[in-house]
């Protein structure tokens, strides 16, 4: 069969990491090392992906189900010429290209791998590797060329000798192979070396024995080569990635006051003209129109905002939808499932759950707003509580519109409150209150004259 056969090695296990979960799955702004280098290649159109995975490889391929990818297991895990072996009975039968990649090279961009594919493809080699040049190739495998710039070798550190370790040009560990003549010696790795392991860098040398052409790629931009293989590094991928991020908006028209304290995962749109303050979060599916403000020390997750939202200081949203002109916060908190119309405003110190707010509605003061539906034009004062959870069940508060909610209300649901209805403040409403009616629930007051000063009196005399 003709075509790509994309191969991604993620066998590994991440040994510096110290977690249970596979290196590969580590997330960085705001995806899986893996889903990284998934998205880099697929727009190359590969015929098949196939992941060799080993460790922990039932949370890999539960993570990538819906993926599209074919699993190929490698255990033991014997060195990346192995994990090509193992792979063997899947890309041996394409008989076009074979890109292999490694797992946690999130940086990688589809712009390099496609440059890589065509320089392969027109200079008819067997095998084209992705190089990158380093000021300090220190730890490197080093690239060594023959006088026609080809690659004649491979060679690692400990095994160079002084002038090849000279040489800055260093191996990416991302090849694309002629998937014929890696057949012929891809069964002739030898392990015979400390580790004990099957190189696919030998597979370089062997070509070349069989007078077959290597070429390299250098990479643009050497940070594209950078492998995570620790949390230090996870950090590092996460830095450079958000500055790609910031560095996009920017371009598109979005201002970052302080882009070293901004995080905004790589899966966040955001609209022109909108305005980031420092240490802002914007995390997974989230969507932000255009003129929006968001003010320090908010994190937004999985929502979407309108056009000309104001975020205000120390606000959590969570899969939530804001309508267009609203203000949130500060210090306000949007958990998943609610929704607040246009021109609304939800203020200090304010909770929302599974909550439906229409448009013009402000509840700017202490309150908590759980399983309700609010309709438009609805006053919701200080203190006041949707009472929803009876210690088994929700239930649901319905306001319907232009209904004004005085302080320190507590309505019991479930419960409607018809439209155009007033509830005085410091009410505890247990009942249906009828349209544009007047509900007080208060405990009677009772009045002692005198009662406070005959106390102190009694309190003098003792």
């Amino acid at each position: 069969m003709n075509g790509l056969f994309l191969l991604i090695l993620a066998a590994g296990k991440g040994t510096r990491f110290k977690s249970t979960l596979p290196k590969v799955l580590h997330q960085v702004s705001g995806k899986t090392l893996i889903e990284w280098v998934l998205e880099a290649a697929r727009p190359l159109g590969p015929q098949t992906v196939c992941l060799v995975v080993g460790h922990e490889s039932d949370q890999i391929k539960a993570h990538l189900d819906k993926a599209g990818v074919e699993f190929v297991e490698q255990v033991p895990q014997l060195g990346t010429g192995h994990a090509l072996q193992v792979a063997k009975p899947l890309w041996s039968a394409h008989q076009g290209d074979l890109l292999v990649l490694s797992g946690d090279v999130p940086l990688i961009t589809t712009r390099t791998l496609q440059t890589l594919l065509e320089v392969h493809r027109q200079g008819g080699a067997s095998a084209t590797l992705l190089s990158a040049r380093l000021a300090d190739p220190t730890g490197y495998g080093r690239v060594v060329r023959n006088k026609n710039g080809e690659v004649e070798r491979i060679v690692e550190q400990k095994d160079a000798s002084p002038e090849e370790i000279r040489l800055n040009e260093i191996n990416a560990g991302i090849y694309c192979f002629n998937s014929e003549d890696l057949v012929q010696v891809i069964g002739g790795l030898s392990a015979d070396n400390a580790q004990g392991e099957y190189y696919l860098t030998d597979c370089i040398d062997l070509l070349r024995q069989n007078g077959r052409r290597v070429m390299a790629r250098v990479a643009d931009d050497p940070q594209e080569m950078k492998g995570v293989n620790s949390r230090a590094e996870l950090a590092e991928a996460g830095q450079l990635l958000r500055q790609r991020k910031l560095q996009e908006l920017m371009a598109e028209g979005v201002t970052v006051l302080d882009p070293a304290s901004t995080y905004v995962d790589q899966t966040v749109s955001i609209g022109a003209d909108t305005i980031l303050y420092p240490n802002v979060f914007l995390e997974g599916r989230t969507s932000v129109g255009s003129h929006c403000r968001i003010y320090p020390n908010a994190r937004i997750s999985h929502s979407t905002l309108a056009d000309h939202v104001t975020v205000l200081d120390s606000s959590v949203i969570t899969e939530s939808e804001i309508g267009s002109g609203s203000q949130i916060g500060p210090f306000a908190h949007l958990k998943q499932h609610s929704s607040v119309g246009s021109r609304a405003r939800i203020g200090n110190f304010v909770e929302v759950k599974n909550t439906q707010i229409g448009d013009q509605t402000k509840a700017a003061h202490l309150s908590y707003l759980g399983d309700a539906e609010i309709g438009r034009d609805v006053n919701i004062g200080a203190g006041t509580i949707t009472c929803n959870y009876d210690g088994v069940r929700k239930h649901k508060t319905v306001i319907e519109d232009n209904v004004f909610v005085g302080s320190d209300s507590q309505l019991i649901a479930p419960i409607v409150v018809r439209r155009g209805a007033y509830i005085a403040a410091g009410s505890t409403i247990s009942q249906e209150v009828p349209e544009d009616a007047l509900a007080i629930a208060r405990a009677h007051q009772l009045i002692k004259q005198h009662w406070a000063k005959r106390r102190r009196e009694s309190y003098r005399k003792e």
